[in-house]
């Protein structure tokens, strides 16, 4: 009733159960939220005549590839948080016929708690912080993701999965001393850790870089280098 009585054109879903060790012993709310609630989304889209995009995640797979995962590639999660967002791409794209899912990675942004922020925290309040250095993915700056977002909408809807993070590869710990290292940071000792030495209560990929090709070409979209997105973020902060 919403949507129809304000005339709703686009519904862009940002909302998710984002606590991944959570999830596993929060599998109903994490379902809810990450699926069911979509699907609500979507069908009151589709019943306006709107459009839709799902803001979707990396860890639809297990990371055991070796080279960025593509749109193509099939979706293997190994994650209660992974397993509920890849059913909300499906309940998407299944019931809004103008939809588009965009997967995502290592999301951060001058607002909320989130890694970058977290970390320079971290590294004034200690001498040294162990960071996993066997887990490989790529940052995405918000800001980038919303301006992709934006761009998207002015092209108009291709219907689809698309993957979108910033340019380049790095692991947690070589993200934390680029942090570090652009906060000005210099009293705390960055230490690489395997990911056996800390374990967490979900798995989490161990390599999830992922292919921009196909939303670059679709919609003429320019990706910065994390790098370059990580020190406008934190000039700003």
């Amino acid at each position: 009733a919403y949507i129809a009585e304000k005339r709703i054109e686009l519904i862009v879903n940002c909302a998710a159960y984002t606590a991944v060790d959570k999830a596993e012993d929060d599998s109903e709310l994490a379902y809810k939220l990450n699926s069911e609630a979509p699907k609500t989304l979507a069908c009151a889209a589709q019943f306006n005549g709107a459009a839709m995009i799902q803001v979707s995640t990396d860890y639809v797979f297990d990371g055991t590839a070796h080279i960025p995962y593509t749109e193509e590639c099939d979706p293997c999660p190994n994650s209660v948080y992974g397993t509920t967002k890849l059913e909300g791409e499906y309940e998407v794209l299944n019931h809004c016929e103008k939809s588009v899912v965009i997967r995502t990675a290592w999301l951060y942004s001058t607002f909320g708690n989130n890694f970058v922020k977290t970390m320079i925290r971290l590294g004034k309040e200690r001498d040294s912080l162990g960071v996993i250095f066997d887990q490989v993915g790529t940052p995405t700056y918000a800001n980038d993701l919303a301006q992709a977002i934006f761009a998207i909408i002015n092209k108009g809807i291709v219907r689809g999965v698309y993957h979108f993070s910033n340019e380049g590869v790095c692991s947690w710990y070589d993200f934390t001393v680029a942090i570090h290292r652009l906060a000005g940071i210099t009293s705390c000792k960055v230490k690489p850790l395997h990911t056996a030495e800390y374990p967490t209560r979900a798995n989490r990929p161990a390599y999830s870089v992922l292919d921009k090709t196909k939303i670059k070409t679709t919609f003429g979209i320019e990706i910065p280098h994390w790098e370059e997105s990580l020190k406008r973020c934190i000039d700003t902060l």
